[in-house]
């Protein structure tokens, strides 16, 4: 045993973390290179002279590395059939139980003949789980790959003597009371709130988002019609300094295009239209900020009137623009477009089958 050796070993019998069988292992080493014998090495650490003598030869013929691997044939013989691990997994990914949309692991474990415990087991091992579903949308827009390029060109590389805004509306923002007074979180017990609440009106939300500094300019408005979009365009006219160009991400409402809307366009020559591909929110950041504003502010407020939420909204608005924070875009168009390639192959691959 050389002393860099001894030294691994000494650490590892010191070891609270290291797996027990290896601590055992090497506390007999250390004993053995002591000049100790089999049997009382085995009587001290707790296992038969046989194993000590086999743990010596794998030293000898591996040295450190053998320590903490398990000989073929020895160790825990596995208690499940590769079989029925395999019926399982069969099962989950290409069936489902008779009157539901999924398998759980009682109704699995049902089917197959084993417990709910091992189904989870099996499950948590291979990454399954029946219970959750992603949603997605893979765009059908014609000119998909143009409005792409068009929008992550502003994100990644925006025109000098210019502002890119994303903006949108959030729509129907209810004001909601609670039927119950809520009670104030404690040490031991989260706050609570009723499931139940009373509507007292709602308004829109017309955002808009700065890419280059994360600050918003936001206003409150009754409806979302093309009057109010024509309004809130007033606004960011006003609000943006003269002498740069406003470039505006939007969606494809029906609202944006309108022709009232375009005949704004043509007196504000400064603005310029950049409509996202159809299906595709996640493409506007102002979406971003918008979840950011639902979790903080409105989930769990409780407004008795439409002028108390606008105000909290408003509170927000100020809080985040004292400190603003831009999203960092980091995807190309390049990889985006590989990715919804894959996504067309795959599910033109599920219709064929179907």
């Amino acid at each position: 045993m050389t002393p860099a050796e001894r030294e691994t070993l000494e650490t590892l019998e010191r070891s609270r973390t290291a797996p027990h069988q290896q601590v055992l292992r090497a506390k007999a080493l250390l004993m053995a290179a002591d000049g100790e014998a089999n049997t009382r090495i085995a009587e001290d650490v707790g296992v038969t002279p046989v194993t000590v003598r086999a743990w010596r030869q794998r030293f000898s013929e591996d040295g450190l590395a053998g320590l903490g691997k398990i000989r073929e044939g020895r160790g825990r013989k596995p208690s499940i059939p590769e079989e029925t691990i395999a019926t399982i997994v069969r099962l989950t990914t290409t069936t489902t139980p008779e009157g539901a949309t999924h398998w759980s692991c009682r109704t699995m474990a049902k089917r197959v003949g084993v417990s709910s415990a091992t189904v989870q087991r099996i499950w948590s091992d291979l990454g399954l789980q029946p219970h959750r579903i992603d949603t997605f949308k893979v765009s059908n827009d014609p000119l998909f790959e143009e409005k792409l390029i068009d929008v992550v060109g502003l994100y990644l590389n925006p025109p000098e003597q210019a502002i890119v805004l994303c903006m949108d509306e959030k729509s129907q923002i209810q004001a909601l009371d609670r039927t119950q007074a809520s009670l104030p979180m404690v040490p031991g017990r989260a706050g609570t709130m009723t499931h139940d609440y009373k509507r007292n009106g709602t308004t829109t939300l017309f955002a808009a988002l700065d890419v280059m500094t994360g600050a918003v300019i936001g206003q409150c408005l009754p409806r979302h019609r093309h009057v109010e979009f024509i309004k809130f365009l007033n606004t960011i006219d006003r609000e943006v300094p003269e002498g740069l160009q406003v470039h505006l991400i939007l969606d494809n409402y029906a609202t944006h295009k309108h022709t009232q809307v375009q005949k704004w366009m043509k007196r504000h020559r400064r603005f310029h239209f950049h409509f996202t591909p159809t299906s595709s929110s996640w493409l506007n950041q102002v979406e971003r900020w918008f979840r950011d504003l639902t979790d903080k502010n409105l989930r769990r407020g409780i407004f008795a009137s439409v002028p108390e939420l606008i105000a909290s909204i408003e509170s927000y608005l100020n809080a985040h623009n004292a400190d603003p924070k831009p999203y960092v875009w980091t995807a190309t168009a390049e990889s985006i477009l590989a990715k919804v390639r894959r996504a067309r192959t795959k599910l033109q691959q599920v219709v064929n089958q179907n």
